[in-house]
Order: C-alpha cells, then sequence, then structure tokens
C-alpha cells in the first residue's frame, strides 16, 4: 500500500521551528521510523514551500497512490488552489495539523480544504501522522 506524505510550506523547519509547539523531531527522524512501525506501508515523503508544487505533487500521485496525508501549513486557510487539487483527484486525503488549530490564532481556524479531505486530525502532534497511516492500513482490512 502507497502512502504519500505531503507537508506545506515551513514544515522543512520541524524541530528548529517553535520547538515548544511543534516538537524536536525532523521528518529526516520521523519517516524512517514510521517506515519500520508499519512496515506493510510504501511511505512516500515530499515537502515545499511553494504552493504550485504542492499542487503539483497532488496531480502527480493522486490517481496512483493508496492514500495522501497532507499538512499544507499556513496553505490550509488561504488556498482555493489546493482545495480544488484535492477535489479533482481520487485518491483519499487526510488533512493532519502538527498542533491543536483551534486553540490559536482565529485565522487558523479555517481551513479551505478540510471539507474536500475524508478526515482531518488535529493536536496530537507528529503522532496525528501515524494516527493516518493506521487509518490507511484500516481502510485496506476492510
Amino acid at each position: 500500500m502507497r502512502i504519500i506524505i505531503i507537508n506545506g510550506p515551513n514544515l522543512n523547519l520541524l524541530g528548529k521551528r517553535e520547538p515548544e509547539i511543534y516538537g524536536s523531531e525532523t521528518f529526516e527522524d520521523l519517516v524512517p521510523a514510521w517506515t519500520e512501525r508499519f512496515p506493510e506501508l510504501e511511505i512516500e515523503y515530499f515537502q515545499s514551500n511553494h504552493e504550485g508544487k504542492l499542487l503539483d505533487k497532488l496531480h502527480e500521485v493522486g490517481f496512483k497512490a493508496d492514500g495522501i496525508i497532507l499538512n499544507a501549513g499556513a496553505f490550509t486557510h488561504t488556498s482555493i488552489a489546493l482545495r480544488d487539487a484535492i477535489s479533482a483527484i481520487s485518491t483519499p486525503v487526510i488533512e493532519v495539523h502538527i498542533s491543536n488549530v483551534h486553540s490559536r490564532e482565529e485565522f487558523r481556524h479555517h481551513s479551505y480544504i478540510s471539507a474536500v479531505c475524508a478526515g482531518i486530525i488535529v493536536g496530537f502532534g507528529t503522532e496525528g501522522y501515524a494516527l493516518a497511516l493506521r487509518y490507511f492500513i484500516n481502510q485496506a482490512k476492510g
């Protein structure tokens, strides 16, 4: 089962950026750990700070992968284009946020992409990605 994790802007700074909110782990640490934890999955990882590259990646994998985990970062709250791309593809998308966006600034409370995602996981730190991976495993089992 092929799962793609797609991260948006500033998530390349995980482990350095506001560790009191986002923790001290990096995706270079996390992805191999998830691969070991979930051996039944083929996990790919992509990150970009550019909206167009995120759109291109969704278009590229959105008809081939078994699942997409998307943390669109700040684009969650601004990008109708990402919403449209998710609507256009057939692969289910789980929206993940490391922090509880609803306990933060007001502008983070609205997501343009939530309504077109299969589900949303917020506020569980990087474990939210593992919860999404587990969801895809459970879905495959029926």
